[in-house]
C-alpha cells in the first residue's frame, strides 16, 4: 500500500488492525456492524491520534458505499455475511479499478478439525434462534476462489494461516 492510498476495512472490530496499518496510508476507514465495537475503536484512536483514521458503523450485508477505495480489507468477515456473492459484488463496486482486495476467511478442511468445525456449524442455527450466535456460513477454499475469480480478479497471493482449519488469505487485484 502507498502513502496516498485510501483503504476501507470491513469488519474492523475494535480497530486493532486499523491502528497498525493507518499510519502507512493516506486515509483509512474502519467499519463494523457493531456500534459497540466502533465506540471502542474510536476510543483507541482518540488515544493514538491518527488524524486520517476514521471509524464508522457499516453493514456490508445490506449496503454499499458510493466512494471507491484503493484497497479493501475483510479479515474474518466473509463467513458472517448472509449472501457472499452479493457482498463480493458490493466490495467490487467500492474498489477502484486496479485496486486490491485482501481477505482472510475461515474455510472447511478435510482433516479432523474440518469435521469438528462442520459439527459446530450444525449447532449455529439453534444458537442463532436464542440470540447467542451471529449468522455464519463457512465455505471451502475452491468455492471462495471461484467466487473471487468470477469477478475477474487476479489472485496475487494466497495461503492458509493457520493451516487447519484454514484461514484462507487472499490478495486479489481488480481488473483495470
Amino acid at each position: 500500500m502507498l502513502q496516498t492510498d485510501q483503504v476501507l476495512e470491513l469488519g474492523c472490530g475494535t480497530g486493532s488492525t486499523a491502528l497498525v496499518l493507518a499510519p502507512c496510508v493516506g486515509a483509512y476507514l474502519g467499519t463494523d456492524l457493531s456500534d459497540e465495537m466502533i465506540a471502542i475503536a474510536r476510543e483507541k484512536n482518540a488515544a493514538e491520534g491518527i488524524a486520517h483514521l476514521r471509524f464508522d458503523t457499516f453493514d456490508l450485508g445490506a449496503h454499499q458505499m458510493d466512494q471507491q477505495f484503493d484497497a479493501i480489507l475483510a479479515f474474518n468477515l466473509l463467513h458472517l455475511v448472509p449472501d457472499l456473492n452479493a457482498a463480493l459484488r458490493r466490495i467490487d463496486h467500492m474498489l477502484k479499478p486496479g485496486g486490491v482486495f485482501i481477505s482472510k476467511t475461515i474455510c472447511y478442511s478435510s482433516d479432523w478439525r474440518g469435521i469438528a468445525l462442520r459439527a459446530i456449524m450444525a449447532v449455529v442455527p439453534i444458537l442463532r434462534a436464542f440470540g447467542k450466535a451471529p449468522y455464519a456460513k463457512i465455505t471451502t477454499i475452491p468455492d471462495l476462489h471461484s467466487r473471487i475469480d468470477a469477478l475477474g480478479y487476479e489472485v496475487l497471493e494466497q495461503g492458509n494461516h493457520p493451516a487447519s482449519p484454514p484461514r484462507r488469505y487472499i490478495v486479489a487485484r481488480k481488473p483495470v
